[in-house]
């Protein structure tokens, strides 16, 4: 599988000037928080969730589901093109991860068939510190 490069491409050292050490970690070295720690495990706001790397648009509140996994968990991206994915086989197991598809950031993984009432059958288990919540507008 062929991956298009980023739109938005920075050097490590620019990374590491833009990002905090723990947003660092995740995003761009595939890190993971600890559950239940996240800022937007269990928020309800209305708004739009973009990538705190580069800002483009990820997911909207309304996919946002309660999975009680300890992250924030979506059934499906805010637009087709938003995220990619990649088969990610560390930690001895097969698993999918999500990136921003604008920089490349790691966001989490997705997971299949796991009996969650949604439309899509999809939980996109994202970092909370990959994302940044804009709140819907009154």
């Amino acid at each position: 599988m062929t991956i298009p490069e980023p739109k938005v491409q920075l050097s490590d050292d620019e990374w590491r000037e833009r990002l905090t050490p723990e947003e660092y970690y995740v995003l761009r070295q595939a890190g993971t928080e600890r559950p239940f720690t996240g800022e937007y495990t269990d928020t309800k706001t209305e708004g739009v969730y973009t990538c705190r790397a580069c800002g483009a648009e990820l997911f909207r509140s309304a996919e946002k589901f309660e999975s009680h996994c300890g992250w924030p968990s979506f059934f499906d991206p805010a637009s087709s093109d938003a995220v990619i994915t990649r088969p990610d086989d560390s930690l001895g197991m097969r698993r999918t991860e999500v990136l921003c598809a604008s920089c490349h950031s790691h966001l989490g993984h997705v997971f299949e068939g796991e009996g969650y009432p949604t439309p899509t059958d999809l939980r996109y288990c994202i970092n909370s510190i990959s994302l940044r919540l804009v709140p819907a507008a009154d």
